[in-house]
């Protein structure tokens, strides 16, 4: 802003220095020639005089007046371009009369503006007058000769006297044009100068104007970018949805956004200038919050928002409550306290989510019951406290009969309504106080607090009764339903919740198997009771093997007993569970209790994904004898989900196994039981390359009517059959049919239980493809079998004295048992 006003001044002072300089030096010029004028006519009147009388005074005045144009003269000579000698010029001005002040000046105008008409012309007129000088010069040398010799005549002196009238005659007009040339350029520089800086003093205000305008522009956009930050703040604080509230030092409001207008009911123009206390007023404070307590309290802190995240309720004039979030912070202009800001948050629908999240959290969307969290949370608190013995309290749990037909008959919204209705009728018979939850589909729980077990009875069969009587309708159609409820009293003995659910849950479940619609009281002597706790306990246990990879996979040898057998290795994965003391678990032991609790489609996905990571991990180890047949077992419940496709799919494809070495076996129950599913999951995985075995095949007569429905590829005659076959005439005779209608059918035959070398060799003579048993190959680890270079199998061998096709006698060998 400043940079322009300093060139100007300083090229005004330039200006005005140069003039002063230019003026100077004019000015020691016109008095340099006045004195080389008066220097010349005393030099001319002493010469004369002297001519006249030949008076050494007369000589000495000539000799002094002399100096004065000798000196110009020399001091001029020494100015010449290209001989310049500026001590030698002073000198000669110094002689020429001229004051020490104006020499350099002088010297400054004669050296640098010689070329210059305004100097020049002058000059060539001084020249003029140096010739009158130099002829005055020579004549005083004759006059003074003449003088002192003696010899000067009358006629001698006239003519000098003649002479010097000429000299002055010549000089005199030199002079005259010499002063007047000097002044004409005295008069031409001074209006050369008044020009010039008339000029210099238009540009001057030119760039004044000019610059000016330029910052009157710069000046209008800063106004015009500040009023456009201003209305987008304005803009900003309108649309906010937060209150904003600005004040003074002394606490004062200066500004209120609309938002805070609505939050505080009140216009901002009524509140501009009030106390900041008249606005706030907060829900039990006392005294009422002051300004200078908020306002002061912002104004000491040294960092923004020293408020942050207060929750408080606020008060306005209609008495109303608002619960507020309050931030606050100092405002600063240069570094100076000027105010302050705060910030105030509604929070009542953050407050009303974080209620209903938490109603979420512990209720039942469906039924707006508590949910098993919250049921499990009051149960845990009920167990931890002192219960006087007799009034202990009861658990009750509830599962509604078939309601699975209502679902699959009517829809899930007529199950949904149907849900909704039991709640209400169960809700209706209870007493106050006492808990109602829905623990997940049709099943409940209740909590009976400080109840006997005779009241807690009563309360049971009241429910059921009612549940009985309860006549649901939906579109023209009416339903029934009934209420199996497991009983347990909460005794001492029972100390967590996980114990009380059980057994809870287990006398739901007797309740159930006794024929449904009716209420089981736990007791702890019953047998059957005990059974169940036993296979909860397993499920427990298979939960915790499946978290921690406590299961293991073994393997047994499939071998072939005809020369045409494909080569490579023949196998079916086997599960085993170990235990934390070591020890193996046959799947036996745990089977029964998974398949009861629905844990099998889970075992069954472990086994795949681990089967599937070892044949991978194998395939890319040299070497190895190939694996031709690799099969796994799958359950009936596996047959019906899903989703069990695209696991087997994603795992194929992650562990780049090939489809075909994959045989699954499904037992013949299981897949006469679920036939719809079994077929369209043996067809998928068919087409992916997978083959099929049905296991167990000949344990029910029905498996032939289904047959010719399932597109298997093996089947695998029920052991029961084949380890009686050598004293047993109806077990050989099954033996040979079931491979029979397997040629018949294209399908090839595998014999369980191969448990001795004579088993092997009947069933090698009936033409059975393969064999299985201990006489072949016991199991072992997977990862040991699929290490293997060689089949783990005796080569064939035929027993003595046994024809192809014959029964074989009866003996009384025992085969081993099967693992």
């Amino acid at each position: 802003m400043t940079w322009p006003f300093i060139v100007m001044v300083l090229l005004l002072a330039a200006c005005a220095t140069a003039s002063l300089q230019i003026l100077s030096g004019v000015r020691a010029f016109v008095a340099g020639e006045s004195l080389w004028t008066k220097g010349q006519k005393d030099a001319i009147y002493f010469l004369n005089q002297y001519a006249i009388n030949g008076s050494p005074q007369a000589f000495e005045g000539f000799t002094r007046a002399m100096e004065i144009p000798l000196g110009d003269r020399a001091a001029r000579l020494a100015l010449q371009p290209g001989q310049v000698q500026t001590d030698v010029a002073h000198e000669g001005f110094l002689r020429g009369g001229n004051h020490p002040d104006d020499i350099d000046s002088l010297i400054w105008l004669l050296r640098y503006f010689d070329d210059f008409d305004l100097v020049k012309k002058p000059v060539d007129q001084w020249l003029v007058g140096d010739e009158y000088i130099r002829a005055l010069r020579d004549l005083s040398h004759e006059i003074h000769q003449r003088n002192t010799a003696g010899t000067a005549d009358a006629p001698t002196r006239e003519r000098w006297q003649n002479t010097i009238r000429d000299i002055n005659a010549g000089v005199t007009p030199a002079a005259r044009n010499f002063s007047e040339a000097l002044g004409e350029s005295s008069r031409q520089i001074v209006l050369l100068l008044m020009w010039a800086n008339t000029g210099m003093a238009a540009v001057l205000i030119v760039l004044t104007l000019w610059h000016t305008h330029g910052l009157l522009e710069q000046r209008r956009r800063a106004e015009r970018t500040l009023e456009a930050e201003r209305e987008q703040a304005r803009t900003t604080l309108t649309a906010i949805g937060d209150g904003v509230v600005t004040t003074n030092t002394q606490g004062q409001v200066m500004y209120m956004n609309p938002a805070a207008e609505v939050l505080l009911a009140r216009p901002a123009t009524q509140a501009t200038g009030q106390p900041l206390a008249q606005l706030l007023v907060f829900d039990g404070e006392a005294p009422p919050l002051s300004a200078d307590t908020l306002v002061q309290n912002i104004l000491r802190s040294s960092g923004s928002a020293p408020l942050g995240n207060v929750h408080t309720t606020l008060v306005r004039p209609d008495q109303t409550v608002v619960p507020v979030k309050l931030v606050g912070s100092p405002i600063r202009h240069r570094g100076m306290l000027t105010g302050a800001v705060l910030v105030l948050h509604d929070v009542t629908r953050e407050q009303h989510y974080v209620e209903q999240l938490s109603w979420q959290a512990t209720h039942d969307a469906l039924t707006g019951l508590v949910n098993r969290r919250e049921f499990e949370h009051r149960l845990e608190a009920l167990l931890a406290q002192p219960r006087p013995s007799g009034r202990e309290g009861s658990l009750l749990y509830v599962d509604m009969d078939q309601f699975k037909l209502i679902n699959d008959t009517c829809g899930h919204q007529a199950g949904d309504e149907m849900l909704r209705e039991v709640c209400r009728m169960l809700q209706s018979h209870l007493r106050e106080g006492d808990t109602l939850a829905r623990l997940g589909g049709d099943e409940f729980g209740i909590l009976l607090k400080d109840c006997p077990t005779g009241p807690s009875a009563r309360i049971a069969e009241q429910l059921r009764q009612a549940a009985q009587d309860l006549r649901f309708t939906w579109e023209g159609q009416q339903f029934t339903t009934g209420l199996s409820i497991g009983m347990v009293q909460l005794i001492p003995a029972l100390t967590t919740i996980q114990e009380a659910m059980r057994v809870a849950d287990m006398a739901c479940y007797r309740a159930k198997e006794g024929g449904r619609n009716r209420v089981v009281i736990y007791q702890p002597e019953d047998i059957e009771m005990s059974r169940r706790e036993g296979e909860m306990d397993w499920v427990r246990r298979l939960r915790l093997a499946l978290e921690h990879n406590q299961f293991e996979l073994h393997a047994q040898a499939i071998a072939p007993l005809q020369p045409s057998g494909e080569t490579g290795l023949h196998m079916e994965v086997l599960l085993r569970l170990r235990e934390d003391d070591g020890q193996l678990i046959a799947p036996g032991s745990f089977i029964p209790a998974a398949e009861h609790y629905g844990m099998m489609t889970s075992i069954d996905r472990w086994v795949v994904r681990h089967t599937l990571e070892a044949l991978a991990r194998r395939q890319h180890q040299p070497g190895l004898l190939p694996v031709h047949t690799c099969a796994i077992n799958l359950s009936g419940t596996s047959l019906g989900d899903d989703s069990l496709l695209k696991l087997i799919r994603s795992a194929l494809a992650e562990s780049e196994v090939d489809p075909h070495i994959l045989c699954f076996e499904i037992t013949e129950t299981s897949a006469i039981s679920h036939l719809p599913n079994a077929a369209r999951l043996m067809k998928e995985l068919q087409q992916l390359g997978c083959r099929f075995a049905l296991d167990d095949f000949g344990a029910g007569m029905s498996s032939f009517n289904y047959l010719k429905h399932l597109p298997v590829d093996y089947l695998k005659i029920d052991g029961s059959f084949v380890k009686d076959m050598l004293h047993d005439s109806a077990s050989w005779a099954m033996v040979e049919m079931i491979h029979h209608i397997g040629q018949v059918m294209g399908k090839q035959t595998i014999a369980e239980f191969a448990e001795s070398q004579a088993i092997v060799d009947a069933l090698r003579d009936i033409g059975v493809d393969y064999a299985q048993g201990y006489a072949l190959a016991r199991p072992k680890p997977l990862q040991d079998y699929l290490t293997l270079g060689n089949p783990p199998w005796p080569g064939p061998a035929r027993s003595a004295g046994m024809a192809p096709g014959q029964a074989p006698p009866h003996t009384s060998a025992r085969p081993q048992q099967q693992a």
